[in-house]
Parts: C-alpha cells; sequence; structure tokens
C-alpha cells in the first residue's frame, strides 16, 4: 500500500523531505501546501509524482487526500499550525523546533493528550551515521559511565528565507532554540538525563548587523557558549558559533566516560566548501591506555547525500516514520515531550544568556 503524504511547507526543509519520500518505495506525495506560488512549484518538481497544490494547510486537509502529514513551515507557524492538524488523527512528522516557546509546546501536547495517532518531532541529528554509532557506542557501555558531553557547532551563518523570518528573536524561538534544539535533545538522549540548570553566554557580534526589515535591526545571536548540569550529574557543554565556518568540521560531538573517549567529526556540505570539496565524517575511540581506535562508519548512497545538507540522516529519519505509519505500530522515536524538552532547555539558556544568571529548569 502507498502512503500518501501531505506536505504543509514548500521551503528548504520540506524539499529535502520530498526528496527522500521520492527514494522511498510506498511513498507518494500527494498534496503541497504553501502561501507562496513559486515555492510550491519548486517544490512540485522535486515529487516523484504529481501532487494537488493548496495555498494553505487548511485546505489541504478539508481535501482528504493524505495518509500522513509532514509540517516544515517558519518556527513561528508551528503551533498554530498544529493545533488545526491534531483533530485530524492523521500520523505528523513535526519539523524542529515544536514551537517557539515553551508555553505553546505545553498546550500542544496537552491538545495531543487523547490523540491517537503518533507525532514524531523531527530532529534529524539523531540520525547522522557518525551520530547513531557514538551513541550505540555510549548506550552499549563502551566508554564506561557518561561524566560529560560536549557539541561544537562552527558554521556558516543563517540563509536566506522567505522574507528572512529567521533573522528575529520572536519568529525563531532564539539560536538556542532554532539551532541548538537538535543539541540539547542530543544531549538528554544521550546521557540519559534531564538538566535541571544551564548557563549560557552569547552575542549578537558578527552576522545580520547592517541588515533592516521594515526598519528593524534583527536580533538574533550568532554565537555563544552553554553548560548544562544535568539530574544524574553529568554535564554538556555547547560551543556554537554561527560565523565560523566549519567547511571541514562543521560538528564535532565528544562524550567523556570514565573508560573512555569517544569522537564524532562531521564534515560540512560540499556546497558551502570554497571548492566544492566533500569530506568524509570520522568517529574515533580514546582510551585511557592511550590509544586511539578508529571506528569503520557504512558507506552511503550518494543518493543520500545529494537530497540536502543532513550527510543522508533525514532519510533515515523518514525510513523510521514511514515504517510506522506503515505499521501502525510502535511510538515515535522523538516524542513530543522530547520536542518540549528542547526548547525548554533552549529558551532557558536564552533566559541565561539575557540575565548573565545561571537558570534552573524544572519541568513540572
Amino acid at each position: 500500500m502507498t502512503v500518501r503524504y501531505g506536505v504543509i511547507g514548500a521551503g528548504m526543509m520540506a524539499r529535502e523531505h520530498i526528496r527522500n519520500l521520492a527514494l522511498m518505495p510506498e511513498c507518494a506525495v500527494s498534496a503541497l501546501a504553501d502561501p507562496d506560488p513559486a515555492m510550491l512549484q519548486e517544490a512540485q518538481a522535486d515529487c516523484n509524482g504529481t501532487p494537488r497544490i493548496f495555498s494553505d494547510h487548511q485546505s489541504l486537509l478539508d481535501a482528504g487526500i493524505c495518509d500522513a502529514l509532514l509540517v516544515a513551515t517558519p518556527n513561528h507557524t508551528h503551533a498554530a499550525i498544529l493545533t488545526d492538524i491534531l483533530p485530524h488523527e492523521l500520523p505528523i512528522l513535526m519539523e524542529k523546533p515544536l514551537a517557539t516557546t515553551a508555553a505553546d509546546c505545553r498546550r500542544i501536547l496537552e491538545a495531543a493528550r487523547e490523540r491517537i495517532a503518533p507525532v514524531w518531532v523531527a530532529m534529524e541529528y539523531r540520525y547522522m551515521p557518525p551520530i547513531t554509532m557514538l551513541c550505540e557506542k555510549v548506550h552499549a557501555g563502551l566508554i564506561g559511565r557518561v561524566i560529560t558531553v560536549t557539541v561544537r557547532e562552527y558554521r556558516y551563518p543563517f540563509l536566506d528565507k522567505v522574507g528572512n523570518w529567521n533573522r528575529f528573536n520572536r519568529n525563531t524561538g532564539g539560536t538556542l532554540v532554532e539551532k541548538c534544539c537538535h543539541y540539547w535533545d542530543l544531549m538528554r538522549f544521550v546521557v540519559a538525563s534531564d538538566p535541571v540548570r544551564i548557563y549560557a553566554s552569547g552575542a549578537m557580534d558578527i552576522n545580520h548587523i547592517h541588515e533592516r526589515y521594515d526598519g528593524q535591526a534583527p536580533d538574533i545571536i550568532d554565537n555563544a557558549f552553554a553548560i548544562a548540569d544535568f539530574a544524574n550529574g553529568t554535564r554538556g557543554m555547547m560551543d556554537l558559533c554561527m560565523f565560523g565556518e566549519g567547511y571541514h568540521w562543521q560538528e564535532e560531538i565528544s562524550v567523556t566516560g570514565s573508560e573512555a573517549r569517544i569522537d564524532a567529526r562531521i564534515p560540512g556540505p560540499p556546497r558551502f566548501d570554497p571548492n566544492g570539496r566533500a569530506h568524509q565524517a570520522r568517529i574515533e575511540l580514546s582510551r585511557r591506555d592511550g590509544k586511539t581506535v578508529p571506528l569503520t562508519l557504512p558507506d552511503l548512497d550518494d543518493s543520500l547525500l545529494r537530497v540536502g545538507d543532513h550527510h543522508g540522516a533525514t532519510y533515515f529519519q523518514m525510513q523510521r516514520f514511514h515504517q510506522l505509519v506503515k505499521t501502525g505500530r510502535g511510538q515515535p522515536d522523538v516524542t513530543l515531550e522530547d520536542g518540549l524538552w528542547s526548547v525548554v532547555i533552549g529558551e532557558a539558556a536564552e533566559a541565561s544568556v539575557q540575565s548573565g544568571q545561571s537558570v534552573e529548569i524544572d519541568l513540572s
């Protein structure tokens, strides 16, 4: 049976998901919704087939031609769109962040409390092959008891979006929500614990400082350090720079345990490298005896790398979501509660940047 997907949004991430669906069997994009006709036309060209086109998500829902929904729209629209589609009881893959504020996330969880169909929050970094392997090795006890987790991302600035909505905290939730929700989710997943406090220091020093939109100056920070304390005694550190292009290594994740350290290094997308170079990801184990052991990553089909900038992660995520939809069995890997936590942590980090003080985190 072919699963008919309705895609709400026609921007960069929506098109990456559409290209993934085109590679998978028993999938079809039956409907596309976006208010921008030009973007709809581009997204339609990525589809394996000819979907029906709608200017808004409500018209798409009313058509009744979808078995599952995928939402990839600007952050500040997430809460309203989810509120509209939750009653339709269709499986949903919801792009991150779940919403721009913890309050909106909580309202979404309450609205979904009696829901039967799953909602999966798209945290694709879990599915990058080197990060997947890192998590598997850590959870298998290869490094002993987890003590610290460090995430370092030195990358290109925020990309141009429609109206450049991503230049403002009110639309994104702030950089430490918009960009870093992936990393808060990853830290919680690795250490199997929830944070109790966070301290962050950041600023807007380089990017977008001369831009103006309807006379308004962007306010989204472009670099930050953050330290999180977790309930089980582990600590996480985040080092983010949005103007330090990591052409060779864009992300570096290190987990240090009582017996060893494991490091994953992930290159930036080749299209952002000045020479178009494609670098290979690496993962290695550093033991207490001083020996470093490289681990072998699986080879990836080039088709998975060509769909977007996430090293095959969005394909593997979509594959798992599609299996959940097809079988009707199991739970999302990344739940609404996980989506809430990632926003709660990012929101607390943004508050810490503003106050200069550490912020206690209490989900209750």
